[in-house]
């Protein structure tokens, strides 16, 4: 996977490629951005170059082969396990480190989740970010760099990494073969994020979309077994709930700017919900709304009962 594969994270990429030109790469990296913007390929393509010996991989050799397959021996990928990256973990991959190059001219690791390093496994992590053994290689990748660790983050380079425009978006979607209509609206709702606007176009969010945002708008409190209910069904569904908050979210921003700038909604196809919203909620309660849901976010991001976070929500939203 060569540089060449990432799309719109030019800056970050060309303060790579020069650092391993003048054979200047540091030991420790801090990629930083937004979910599904291309900080993991980026940290492969990495990898690859320093393995490879060159600016950017060529992509076919044997070790680009290996990297691009997960089964080079000397690159080792560390996500978490459950809610955290645990102690254990980081230890075993310091033994790893340890160890000899098989084929490469050093070991690589690629953390993927710096956020959830907890105090015990990140305090473990120090030693080996401030001295790698055999000068390995360390690539710690998180798309909440206000919840890594400050000791984490002061013995690493960071590199931010943009949000993608939607147009990028929208046309490596349509290179990927798919409906223009889809490409486009999963562009426009992906805040910036090929992973999400890939999700968008192939999971049944766009049709589900209108029913979801009817439901939740429709939400009162002199219902509340029904506001229980709707809390109850989407935490349940752990791995379309972010989905689901995403949408909502979208929703909310494109209300909170329809009078002054309809014309730049992300949710164009759905311009008459939008307007019905705005004439009904001040803007302020819109903007209320929107940092309640974006502290919710981060709050289930961070383990806690997503069933309590979404009722709590919810009643703010019912509030009329």
């Amino acid at each position: 996977m060569p540089f060449s594969e990432v799309i719109g994270q030019d800056r970050a990429i060309s303060v790579l490629k020069r650092s391993i030109a003048l054979e200047r790469v540091a030991h420790a990296y801090l990629f930083s951005g937004i979910e599904g913007c291309g900080k993991k390929k980026t940290a492969l393509a990495m990898v690859q170059a320093v393995f490879c010996g060159k600016e950017d991989a060529c992509g076919v050799c044997p070790s680009c082969r290996k990297i691009a397959n997960g089964q080079h021996p000397d690159l080792h990928i560390l996500e978490p396990d459950g809610a955290f990256i645990k102690i254990d973990q980081i230890r075993e991959l310091q033994k790893e480190l340890a160890y000899r190059p098989f084929e490469a001219p050093k070991k690589a690791c690629i953390i993927d989740g710096a956020e959830k390093l907890n105090l015990s496994s990140g305090n473990a992590l120090l030693k080996t970010l401030e001295e790698p053994p055999g000068n390995a290689l360390m690539i710690l990748i998180t798309a909440e760099r206000s919840a890594v660790l400050q000791t984490i983050l002061s013995r690493c380079q960071t590199l931010d990494f943009q949000p993608l425009p939607a147009e990028m978006v929208e046309a490596r979607l349509l290179r990927e073969q798919f409906p223009a209509d889809a490409a486009r609206v999963a562009a426009s709702l992906s805040g910036g994020s090929l992973k999400r606007a890939v999700e968008v176009a192939t999971d049944g969010v766009l049709e589900g979309r209108v029913n979801f945002l009817e439901r939740v708008l429709a939400l009162n409190l002199k219902d509340v077994n029904a506001l229980f209910a709707a809390a109850e069904e989407f935490a349940a569904d752990k791995e379309g709930l972010p989905g689901f908050l995403e949408l909502l979210l979208s929703f909310l921003r494109d209300v909170l700017i329809y009078r002054s700038t309809p014309e730049a909604l992300a949710n164009a196809d759905l311009a008459h919900l939008v307007a019905r919203e705005a004439e009904r909620s001040p803007q302020q309660r819109i903007i209320d709304l929107i940092e309640q849901l974006v502290a919710t976010r981060r709050m289930l991001v961070r383990n806690v009962n997503a069933r309590l976070a979404l009722e709590v929500f919810f009643m703010r939203l019912a509030e009329r």
